[in-house]
């Protein structure tokens, strides 16, 4: 005999595996059917979950044995003596159910509640994208918060030198800080590849100021985005013999790394001063 039971949940293989916890079967025991596939809306604005139908095979119930003709009916016997019901032991106090439930993971359950909309909110947008990924947020020195994400398939989320990563960050923010009178900064980035980008401007501008200082002429870099061009004027603005500014105007701004001769000490005699 075929039965059958519908769930729903988030996704659906979420769904299937809640049937399959509630039926004690293996995936290998039923067929499934997807219903509805699960939709994460744009920005968490409808969103509807999965729906599964699970069908498995159940043991036929046994036939009920159809009644004879009337047979004469048996001597009754005595009925046996009562014996007096046992004294019914109090049932033990039954343990609050927050004790018996599974524990919340204590990372996430002592975060602050703005992790919990940046966590959702990327959750949702990583989705849409196609892309699984884990998350790990860290509290900055400066107060803001950091986001890493790690995965198979970063290269999409990072995009042309960083451009879609940028992006993300800045609907990231946009998201969490519209409703907030505080402004949260939140840096987003996957495989640490902020640290190595800035490892590698750094490198680019100190080659750039050595030839400015060698050739003695302004050297321009490519065009950067505004946390590029922050990077390059970062790395030099303590370094003898250049000096830094930006020109042009977005998205084909770019840093420009000048010579600056070293200012030559005053040989000139000095007049006498007679009392």
């Amino acid at each position: 005999m075929i039965k059958y039971l519908e769930k729903s949940a988030r996704t659906e293989d979420a769904a299937i595996a809640e049937a399959l916890s509630e039926l004690g079967l293996d995936r290998d025991d039923v067929s499934v059917e997807i219903l509805e596939r699960a939709k994460s809306g744009f920005l968490g604005i409808g969103a509807s979950p999965a729906r599964v139908r699970v069908s498995y095979e159940c043991p036929d119930e046994a036939p009920v044995p159809e009644q004879s003709e009337a047979k004469p009916r048996a001597e009754k016997k005595p009925a046996p003596e009562k014996k007096p019901a046992p004294e019914k032991k109090p049932a033990p106090e039954k343990k609050p159910a927050a004790e018996s439930a599974p524990a919340v993971k204590a990372a996430e359950a002592d975060e602050p509640a703005v992790y919990g909309e940046i966590r959702a909110f990327l959750s949702g947008l990583l989705e849409r994208m196609g892309v699984n990924a884990d998350m790990e947020i860290t509290p900055r020195a400066n107060g803001g918060v950091n986001v890493n994400l790690t995965g198979s398939a970063m290269g999409a989320i990072i995009g042309r030198r960083g451009e879609t990563l940028d992006a993300i960050q800045h609907l990231t923010n946009y998201v969490v800080n519209k409703s907030s009178d505080k402004h949260l900064h939140i840096s987003v980035d996957a495989e640490a590849y902020r640290a190595k980008r800035e490892e590698s401007l750094t490198r680019l501008a100190e080659k750039m100021a050595e030839k400015a200082i060698k050739y003695k002429r302004s050297m321009a870099l490519e065009p950067m985005n505004s946390y590029e061009r922050h990077v390059i004027h970062t790395a030099l603005q303590n370094y003898e013999g250049v000096t830094t500014s930006s020109t042009g105007v977005e998205p084909n701004r770019r840093v420009v790394v000048s010579y600056v001769k070293p200012d030559k000490p005053d040989n000139k005699p000095k007049s006498r001063e007679w009392a």
